[in-house]
């Protein structure tokens, strides 16, 4: 072979190689790998893998491999943003996921509308998600805080009456509207009667969880609700075990995760209060098979129980891939039209992308958290979690009407 054959040898090969490349399905990967949210962002990485590798090994999507494309996003909004900016224009993604502040989750999304992308929110429960910050290219898969409120609010009003309320909550977009949501299904919108602290979001410190909760013991109130999420949440059930003020009140929480409860320890979680969409003991539970067995895959690969965040991580996957097979294309407007209204069932029973905010419709879980003797029993010591209510979606979202009012409030037009 003379020098000229082999150089245009070599060129063909290049171009091959080019073009099985080229022929992929980006996904950008948007999560926190560091700051306070490492940890769910951990569990939505792993899950995120898991999908990806079962989708290849089964022929990937329309024939085409599928590529994992990450970014730390350090629970910042303007790294999130910054972050959607590089993997659109830079690494051309077909679409991008992640977030576990809904305040990253609504800049980035914002940029991928921009730029002509979907964005799938994670594990973001602000209402402003799909409400007033809502647009055609966000889809969110997580209830909001509306949905957890709603179920919340009526476990908590057949359980609890007129009990007195305390609310310590983070100072910021999710901790707002979760704080105005449950006020609202457990009527105690009075603060006067059923006071607040506000704790600072994203750097508080021990010292302001203990005067947040200095001032919900002496208020004498008999029901706390930790309007706390990620790390915020674990510190500061630690002071209130410290405080010993599980001993005189009731403990609730808007939102779980196995991530958390583990961080706290089943000894200061023991029957606190709240709600979940999904955890790895809920299958099992209500005899969700499919759900069985992504838990029995997420724990034989990495030794460890799959969480709420992973199951939605792992379920934005499927259902990009189900929208992409559906509508024969990765065009972002065809997606949109594909993904209005589909209803589907995954991990748990049917849900549904609402079409007119495109809020995933879903169950939202009421769970207690059991004994330390139960929980340690799991050869994980990961059996946290029990069933002690459920709203289905449609009955726990927002109507219509609601809605439209929320845009309005913040002037936004009546739709997408």
């Amino acid at each position: 072979m003379n020098k000229k054959t082999t150089v245009f040898a070599g060129f063909l090969i290049f171009l091959c190689s080019f073009s099985v490349l080229a022929d992929t399905i980006k996904l950008g990967f948007n999560y926190p790998q560091s700051g306070r949210y490492k940890d769910l962002g951990l569990q939505q990485r792993l899950a995120a893998f898991l999908a990806v590798e079962e989708i290849n090994e089964s022929g990937g999507i329309l024939g085409k491999e599928v590529e994992l494309v990450i970014r730390n996003t350090a629970g910042s909004p303007e790294r999130g943003a910054s972050n959607t900016e590089e993997l659109i224009k830079q690494d051309k993604v077909d679409m991008v996921f992640g977030g576990a502040s809904s305040a990253v989750t609504i800049a980035s999304g914002k940029v991928a509308k921009e730029l002509g992308r979907l964005y799938f929110g994670t594990t973001t429960s602000a209402n402003a998600t799909t409400g007033s910050e809502g647009h055609d290219h966000m889809f969110r898969e997580y209830p909001n805080a509306w949905m957890t409120a709603n179920a919340l609010g009526s476990y908590l009003t057949s359980t609890f009456g007129d009990a007195k309320y305390f609310y310590v909550t983070a100072d910021y977009t999710w901790g707002w509207s979760s704080e105005s949501s449950i006020r609202e299904f457990t009527n105690t919108s009075d603060k006067q009667a059923h006071p607040h602290a506000l704790t600072p979001f994203p750097r508080a410190l021990i010292k302001d969880f203990k005067k947040a909760l200095g001032q919900a013991e002496a208020s004498g109130a008999e029901v706390l609700i930790l309007v706390l999420y990620g790390d915020d949440l674990v510190r500061a059930l630690k002071v209130v075990y410290q405080m010993g003020l599980k001993d005189k009140m009731k403990i609730i929480l808007p939102n779980i995760t196995l991530g958390i409860a583990q961080n706290v320890g089943a000894t200061i979680m023991e029957d606190v209060i709240s709600t979940t969409p999904w955890e790895w003991m809920i299958p099992y539970q209500l005899g969700f098979v499919r759900g069985q067995e992504f838990s029995e895959a997420f724990t034989q690969k990495y030794d460890i129980r799959p969480t709420s965040t992973a199951a939605t991580a792992y379920g934005i996957v499927y259902q990009y891939k189900d929208a992409v097979e559906r509508a024969g294309t990765t065009d972002t407007q065809d997606l949109i039209k594909t993904l209005e209204g589909h209803k589907f069932t995954l991990l748990k029973d049917v849900q549904q992308w609402r079409t007119f905010d495109h809020q995933n419709l879903q169950t939202v879980y009421v769970v207690r958290s059991k004994k330390r003797e139960q929980v340690i029993s799991d050869p994980l010591r990961s059996d946290f979690f029990e069933v002690v209510g459920s709203l289905e979606g449609e009955k726990a979202a927002q109507t219509l009407t609601q809605w439209k009012a929320e845009r309005a409030a913040a002037n936004k037009p009546p739709h997408l």
